[in-house]
């Protein structure tokens, strides 16, 4: 007789399923409360390995003139002098600026105030009103002394995050071989070869992927710049150092850049002028999300472009801008490091890739 009690077949299955994607994702969630926990030495290491796939081949290419010490601090010094320069070259501009945009201050505002009033048939008492009750929310909006108190707290962390990234870009590329050495001989044994191999294949990923961003943000800093300069928008040029730094950061840094070149155009020369850069703005940014994030980084990194899109997105939503900054390049190392250890592939073959890369600079070279 058939024990009526017993559970059938696919119930079983299923509920075994469900026991282990739950500590599956119980797994992630642990991961995710560990890793925001120590997010201050989190993010900086993530952007000095950021940095490190893009500046590894310059000192490579350095290292063959002088030690690699000595390859290594230039290639870090070079870079803080780089961005450095670039971020006083925007300073200077609107320093050196800033007295005529101030008189052309008072013109633009008017010219918004009538062009208000105008369009929306709003008379001056009404646009005083709704002035008044704007001042009052901003100033009802929270506690002055516990913002700027929360603005010196995130400063400091920031500072302390910029020394940490720092450290790490030098010893990434002064010691990374004997770094994922190290990490490689924590693995059992049998598992070190794939490990290894997978490793150098997460690297040129990674690589591929900040050599697409760097095209990515070139292009916006000169389509943006370059509108700003046809319309006479003050700062052009700084326009554009801001836009390709902010490239960096997916859609926030895009809508900020963006404001910016809006808003001076919008102060200098008015509404019409404004709405003008305002198109500009949205064409090169419709450019760069339709077409070169998702075909450019797609190709690169071999991932769907839809898989880029909703990749920016969902990193976004679970870890706001750093999640949507690593997003695609986590979504091409987990794509390509899966693809590597599902083909069997021979280790001799992962040998000659990984000797290739080696001379190539693209890649740290095994341990």
């Amino acid at each position: 007789m058939t024990d009526k009690t017993t559970v059938p077949h696919g119930i079983r299955e299923a509920s075994e399923w469900a026991w282990r994607l739950l500590l599956i994702v119980a797994a992630l969630i642990a991961i995710y409360l560990g890793i925001g926990f120590v997010s201050e030495v989190v993010i900086p290491v993530a952007v000095a390995l950021l940095l490190t796939a893009l500046l590894r081949p310059l000192a490579l290419r350095l290292h063959k003139h002088m030690p690699l010490a000595g390859a290594t601090g230039i290639t870090v010094l070079g870079t803080i002098v780089v961005l450095g320069g670039l971020l006083t070259l925007v300073g200077t501009q609107f320093t050196h600026g800033f007295g005529q945009l101030t008189a052309q201050v008072a013109v633009g505002v008017s010219q918004i105030r009538d062009w208000i009033r105008s369009t929306f048939h709003i008379t001056d008492t009404q646009f005083n009103q709704y002035f008044d009750s704007i001042k009052d929310s901003i100033s009802k909006s929270g506690d002055l002394g516990a913002t700027a108190a929360s603005i010196g707290v995130t400063a400091t962390h920031f500072l302390a995050g910029i020394f940490v990234m720092l450290f790490a870009l030098f010893f990434f590329l002064y010691d990374g071989p004997r770094i994922w050495g190290w990490i490689v001989q924590l693995f059992p044994r049998a598992a070190r070869g794939k490990a290894d191999s997978s490793g150098a294949i997460a690297w040129d990923q990674l690589s591929a992927f900040v050599r697409a961003t760097i095209i990515v943000a070139a292009v916006d800093a000169i389509g943006i710049s370059l509108g700003a300069a046809i319309l006479k928008v003050p700062f052009a040029l700084a326009i554009g150092v801001l836009v390709f730094l902010l490239s960096f950061i997916p859609i926030v840094g895009a809508l900020v850049s963006g404001a910016v070149a809006v808003l001076l155009a919008l102060v200098a020369h008015g509404p019409g002028i404004a709405l003008i850069m305002l198109a500009v703005v949205i064409a090169v940014q419709q450019l760069e999300s339709h077409v070169l994030q998702p075909f450019l980084l797609g190709r690169a990194v071999s991932v769907h472009p839809l898989a880029v899109i909703l990749g920016i997105a969902t990193g976004s939503i679970i870890a706001g801008i750093v999640g949507a900054l690593i997003a695609v390049p986590t979504m091409a190392i987990l794509n390509a490091v899966g693809k590597h250890l599902l083909s069997g592939e021979s280790e001799s073959e992962i040998d000659s890739e990984l000797s290739e890369s080696a001379q190539e600079g693209q890649a740290p070279a095994k341990a």
